[in-house]
């Protein structure tokens, strides 16, 4: 993943070392080389004590990153650095092959300041996508929620072009909500998971939604309206429906219609979604808020077997997720 995320928590430990009167330093990858150990928008967090969280390199760099980030803190000045990672470095941390990465060291409170890291992490909390948007030439530092549509899909940190002006995503992980703990639901959830999310499976039924099925997932034993709501929908949630019952997968259905969840997908043939699409009409809904709804679910690859079919609703939610509707 290129940009950070909520899987970390190196800004709020950053900004609890300031608070602390420890002193505190950011570190994020701004730009990146050939085989660089990390990607655009990795942070490590420094605190004047030498305590440290995240990394920027694997390891191949993090001691020089560290001194110079508490020279930096001492100076209370921002610093650009660059680092070659040798192939025998790049070798120790899994890669075949070395590389170049430039970091830039901001010191909390004295350059990056504390009402904005503050902010920051509210946002992150909130699971708000934010971005964190700094001008090297004049020190600007600011935080934006809109623009950069194209970068917050594709978790993407990096500089605009032909500028000097960064812009760090930070994206809430990715959720998925699979209403009906069915066969297809079994395949899809640890797949979700390898692929960066983080799921959960609702079925009133606790025959079907039991642990033993489920084994260390969250599972809610609701009424998928009422277990929808109190896991909430937004922007970087897909709702997969897999139960075939109206009963089920509608009030779910209803709720998604009305949210900002990236993917709705709903299992069933072409004329049981016809059923499906002539309900929600029936309820309200507008031909383009239908149109959302993925049904048949998945791509066409000609699945057979509850596997294939999670391999191709994996798919298709990853291609909506990064190409967009």
């Amino acid at each position: 993943m290129t940009g950070s995320d909520l899987s970390d928590s190196i800004p709020e430990t950053a900004l609890g070392w300031h608070r602390e009167g420890k002193g505190a330093v950011l570190a994020t990858v701004i730009e990146t080389w050939g085989s660089a150990p990390r990607r655009v928008g990795a942070q490590l967090a420094i605190s004047g004590a030498g305590e440290i969280e995240g990394s920027v390199s694997g390891g191949c760099v993090e001691g020089a990153v560290i001194v110079e980030a508490l020279e930096a803190l001492e100076e209370g000045a921002a610093r650009e650095l660059e680092f070659g990672v040798s192939d025998g470095d790049a070798f120790a941390v899994g890669l075949a092959c070395g590389g170049t990465i430039r970091v830039l060291v901001e010191p909390v409170g004295s350059v990056l300041p504390e009402a904005l890291l503050a902010d920051l992490c509210a946002a992150r909390a909130a699971r708000a996508p934010v971005a964190y948007v700094v001008d090297l030439d004049t020190g600007a530092r600011r935080l934006e929620r809109d623009g950069f549509e194209t970068r917050f899909r594709m978790d993407r940190s990096g500089f605009e072009e032909d500028s000097r002006t960064f812009v760090a995503i930070h994206n809430p992980p990715l959720r998925l909500i699979v209403v009906g703990a069915v066969h297809i639901a079994q395949a899809l959830v640890p797949m979700a998971r390898i692929a960066g999310y983080d799921p959960a499976i609702v079925d009133p039924r606790e025959t079907f939604g039991a642990q033993a099925r489920f084994p260390g997932e969250t599972l809610l034993n609701d009424w998928p309206d009422e277990a929808v709501e109190q896991l909430g929908l937004d922007s970087r949630t897909a709702l997969v429906l897999l139960t075939h019952d109206p009963k089920l997968d509608d009030p779910a259905l209803t709720l998604a219609l009305r949210s900002g969840c990236f993917y709705i997908g709903a299992l069933g043939s072409t004329r049981t979604h016809a059923k499906r699409v002539a309900r929600m009409q029936e309820a309200g809904f507008s031909e383009a808020e239908i149109a959302r709804i993925h049904g048949p679910v998945g791509l066409d690859i000609g699945a057979a077997g509850p596997s294939e079919i999670a391999v191709s609703i994996l798919a298709e939610m990853t291609g909506v997720l990064r190409k967009g509707a």
